[in-house]
């Protein structure tokens, strides 16, 4: 630092004067040693120390301005600026709205203050996984051990572990493969589902899953801006039963209200299903089918 406040006492040529004053700033005096000029900064009128041969063939920067500047694109972002990586000086220390300490790229601080990304807390996301999880039955324990970005490692509650796709931890689409069951005989669910696609048609899904609310939001839609709600649903002792009880619905459904069958034409472009797709005015027939199914 002593370095930065020794004035060298070389002649300033009237030609470097120019090129600072074009540049947004004024050249005060030289520094350190032949090589070196303190500019301020006509915005700011923070001092900088600068390279002569910077400020010829280039345009300084006034570390105030990015400083300000830094601490405006973070409150943008909705995050406090805490300080500089010590470590690497393309990085920023900042406190997200959850309290969490983050580290991000000056870059992307300005990509989420733009709106083209979103802020991931790493804190918070691990929570939320380790929520998923022990809803599931599962606990996490980490990253993958393979590498794959999209796979973690859990412990199911019989102690078997396993890796497991986030995916397909959110949607229950996976088994243990030491004590799981198949479809066939794990509990299951007969369900009705209502949807309004953009185009306007309205119809109603009869189905069965092991997981209903899965089956609607992570397989059953393929585009957004679809209105979905689900229902009913029935539970089954197992996939088997559901199947059957499915199979006798919608035949009995096809025999008596053949012009409600909508068309795979219709919904192609939306939904992940060939068939077993009604008109909505047999929704409230399908329903009463599934509460007596319920009573049985």
């Amino acid at each position: 630092m002593d370095g930065w406040s020794r004035t060298y006492a070389g002649p300033i040529k009237t030609e470097w004067n120019a090129i600072a004053q074009s540049k947004g700033f004024d050249l005060i005096r030289r520094v350190r040693d032949k090589f070196h000029v303190v500019l301020r900064c006509h915005t700011c009128g923070a001092m900088t120390a600068q390279k002569l041969f910077t400020l010829r063939t280039a345009q300084p920067a006034c570390a105030s301005c990015r400083h300000h500047a830094i601490l405006a694109m973070a409150q943008k972002a909705g995050l406090e600026f805490q300080g500089y990586d010590p470590e690497y000086h393309k990085l920023g220390v900042y406190r997200a709205p959850c309290g969490h300490t983050l580290r991000r790229q000056f870059g992307q601080i300005e990509r989420i203050a733009g709106g083209h990304c979103k802020l991931r807390c790493e804190t918070c996301h691990s929570g939320k996984e380790a929520e998923e999880a022990a809803d599931r039955g599962w606990q996490l324990l980490g990253s993958d051990p393979e590498g794959n970005p999209n796979y973690r490692i859990y412990q199911h509650g019989c102690g078997h572990t396993q890796r497991v796709a986030r995916a397909n931890m959110q949607s229950g689409r996976f088994q243990c493969t030491e004590c799981g069951e198949g479809w066939a005989t794990a509990p299951s669910n007969l369900y009705a589902i209502r949807l309004e696609l953009p185009t306007g048609l309205k119809v109603v899904k009869l189905g069965f899953s092991r997981d209903p609310q899965s089956r609607l939001h992570h397989q059953l839609l393929l585009q957004s801006g679809i209105q979905a709600e689900l229902l009913r649903t029935v539970p089954q002792p197992s996939g088997h039963a559901a199947l059957c009880q499915e199979k006798a619905l919608h035949r009995a459904l096809k025999k008596s209200h053949p012009d409600a069958i909508i068309p795979h034409d219709h919904f192609r472009d939306w939904l992940s299903v060939k068939s077993e797709i009604y008109g909505i005015e047999i929704a409230p027939l399908i329903l009463k089918h599934l509460d007596d199914i319920r009573k049985k």
